[in-house]
């Protein structure tokens, strides 16, 4: 299921791969995209054991509000026992991130492929 969300955000995509919840975000996360981002991740992580995945790979740009948005998102995830991945190969990205002492509290990879399940093979 792939639903490509629109308004003032930018391009968007949530799908889910074999349970996992993943979340595709592009361009930048300022304060204009970060409210309906965190709106978004609350209406993702309102279940029990929520398994939800963060694509950061498209986006070349996060601030503060952006970084606080993800931090929500992890904190209800962890109150309901789920699991939080960010992905994200962009240096800058992660200088952000580690920057605002985030670096060892997101569990981060830097490709897709390393977070989801492999395909079985028939």
């Amino acid at each position: 299921m792939s639903e490509n969300l629109t308004s003032s955000v930018p391009p968007l995509t949530v799908r889910t791969v074999a349970g996992t919840t993943v979340v595709t975000p592009s361009g930048e996360i300022d304060l204009a995209v970060a409210v309906p981002l965190s709106t978004l991740l609350d209406s993702l992580t309102y279940g029990p054991h929520p398994d939800l995945v963060v694509d950061l790979t498209s986006v070349s740009f996060i601030d503060c509000s952006g970084l606080a948005a993800l931090c929500r998102a992890r904190r209800r995830i962890q109150a309901r026992a789920g699991r939080l991945r960010l992905v994200t190969g962009s240096g800058s990205i992660l200088r952000v991130v580690r920057a605002a002492g985030l670096g060892e509290v997101f569990e981060i990879q830097p490709c897709l492929s390393e977070v989801l399940p492999s395909p079985v093979a028939i």
